[in-house]
């Protein structure tokens, strides 16, 4: 398979999964159990987690081996800012957390089904980020095993999507009390994660000598809305060992891929 077949597949599988996640409403009358939201933002929290550290911190370290003993500066400083960059934007976009109950950003008028939205939003933009800035670091190289690698970060984001999916479009229905609103602002919210893929693509892949720094943005990014959203909103102190397992499946998931494709 050609790079740029790969390329354009890794795009686009992270927001195919997403929109088949969201097609559930379809099917169940209901939403999905605490125990089973639990196991699935447990499993995307794992993904997440994995993903972080192989395909983005381990990679921008190596980058930055010319720094010698201090290859770590790019990827803790990359890391903090990306932490940042998520404080800004829960700052100033407004949503509501239908985990906790909780809106942030800032006071608006729009309805709750946005707000819902624009929280699910938020979270995938690093997650888009990240597979662009993969493909991108790939790109400069010329390295088909670092595409292969980029790759395996898209799968391993694409099979989270799926239960993510599920876990918007289900509250969402109760929220809007139409399957068919549901289900689009489902697939809307994965539609962000190729676009800002694309835009970390373009980015990365010009600006060479600062990759290290932007894998590790993503990785941070993608840890805060970890630490900040998703184990928050699992519940995961009501069942604890559904939810543990569900990031350790998920950890394993991702790591397996990477190394197997790495």
């Amino acid at each position: 398979m050609s790079t740029t077949l790969l390329t354009i597949l890794g795009f686009c599988i992270i927001f195919i999964a997403t929109t088949a996640g969201s097609s559930v409403v379809w099917f169940f009358k209901n939403d999905i159990s605490e125990k089973v939201n639990t196991v699935f933002l447990g499993f995307a929290s794992g993904i997440m987690i994995a993903a972080s550290i192989w395909s983005l911190i381990i990679p921008s370290i190596e980058g930055a081996s010319d720094w010698g003993t201090w290859s770590f500066v790019p990827a803790v400083v990359g890391f903090l800012i990306g932490g940042l960059f998520l404080v800004f934007l829960d700052r100033i976009v407004p949503h509501f957390h239908s985990g906790t109950n909780e809106e942030e950003g800032l006071r608006s008028s729009l309805k709750k089904s946005t707000k819902m939205f624009l929280a699910v939003t938020i979270h995938n933009i690093p997650e888009g980020l990240a597979i662009g800035f993969a493909f991108g670091a790939a790109a400069s190289l010329g390295d088909y095993g670092a595409f292969v690698s980029a790759f395996a970060l898209a799968l391993g984001m694409a099979i989270q999507n799926f239960p993510e999916g599920a876990a918007v479009s289900l509250p969402m229905k109760s929220a809007t009390g139409s399957r068919l609103k549901a289900f689009l602002f489902g697939t809307a919210s994965g539609a962000v994660e190729p676009i800002a893929a694309v835009a970390g693509y373009f980015l990365v892949a010009g600006l060479t000598t600062i990759q290290p720094w932007f894998l590790a943005f993503a990785a941070g990014a993608m840890i805060f809305v970890v630490a900040e959203d998703l184990i928050p909103d699992s519940h995961l102190a009501s069942n604890p060992h559904l939810g543990t397992w569900g990031v350790m499946i998920g950890f394993a998931v991702m790591m397996v891929l990477d190394v197997a494709f790495g």
